[in-house]
């Protein structure tokens, strides 16, 4: 008669991670209850979640939205610090790169016929993140006015609002040198963004409900240096301007709703596609 091994019982597999199946794990989510590696794990208010139960609960929580509908992204205004950022490094590549400026400043010449140059349009937008070489308060005034403006519009519109209002007048800005200015005289700087910035603000200030007074004395001042102080466009200022109060609109008076969004993406698009428009025929003129 021979005697075998006394039977053992069976012992349970060791817990692995559902994302990394190599990895043992024996830390469980709090939510789900299923192993997570350090990878994959995340701090909760009681113990450690799993990163899929952290992105479920962040889908169905309901997104916070700024006073016109954008979408609130607290911290620090990412948008205009980039553009601050863009004008800067433009500007270095202008002492550092011969011809670079030239290769995106904006003349008017750049979209009307002509047997010499060829149609460049995007330096309507590119013109925008460049600034005159031998005055140094040129960057420096524009860089201030940016940081200002962009810190009180940027959180009240969002982040991609803000930036289409931005993008907006510079072009407005431009498509006005185009109509205005002569043929061969190039411009470049962020003041008709800027311009549009101030444009904007006015409007939001009057639809809150706030004082405009002082506003509109600092941009009447700003207007008028256009046309005293030599080598400024005035025309980039005036087109920013108004195009910047014009997309302000569209953002700040869209009525509240399910609709809201829609009718502010819509606004923003028929002004592109106005002042693209305007472009176009004054280029086949």
């Amino acid at each position: 008669m021979s005697y075998g091994m006394p039977a053992q019982p069976p012992t349970s597999a060791a817990p692995v991670c559902p994302r990394h199946p190599d990895r043992v794990s024996y830390v469980r989510c709090q939510r789900c209850g299923r192993p997570a590696c350090p990878e994959c794990q995340r701090s909760a208010a009681v113990g450690v979640q799993c990163i899929d139960c952290v992105r479920e609960t962040a889908r169905s929580m309901p997104v916070q939205r700024t006073v016109y509908g954008g979408v609130a992204a607290p911290g620090k205004p990412v948008v205009t610090m980039t553009l601050m950022a863009l004008c800067a490094g433009a500007f270095l590549l202008q002492w550092l790169v011969p011809g670079f400026t030239e290769r995106f400043w904006y003349a008017p010449l750049y979209t009307l016929p002509n047997p010499i140059y060829d149609a460049e349009p995007w330096r309507m937008i590119t013109s925008a993140f460049l600034h005159s070489q031998g005055f140094i308060l040129h960057i420096a005034f524009n860089l201030y006015a940016l940081w200002i403006l962009g810190n009180h519009l940027e959180p009240l519109l969002g982040r991609l609002r803000f930036l289409a209002l931005y993008l907006l007048s510079a072009f407005g800005g431009s498509v006005a040198v185009l109509l205005l200015s002569a043929p061969n005289v190039p411009v470049l700087g962020a003041s008709g963004a800027v311009f549009g910035l101030f444009g904007a603000l006015f409007i939001v200030q009057r639809q809150r409900g706030g004082d405009v007074k002082s506003l509109l004395v600092l941009i009447g001042i700003n207007v008028v240096l256009g046309f005293v102080v030599s080598g400024i466009s005035w025309q980039a200022h005036l087109g920013g301007l108004a195009v910047g109060a014009l997309a302000a609109l569209a953002l700040a008076y869209a009525p509240r709703g399910k609709n809201r969004t829609a009718l502010q993406v819509g606004g923003l698009l028929l002004l592109f596609l106005l002042l693209a428009g305007v472009t176009a025929l004054k280029s086949m003129a």
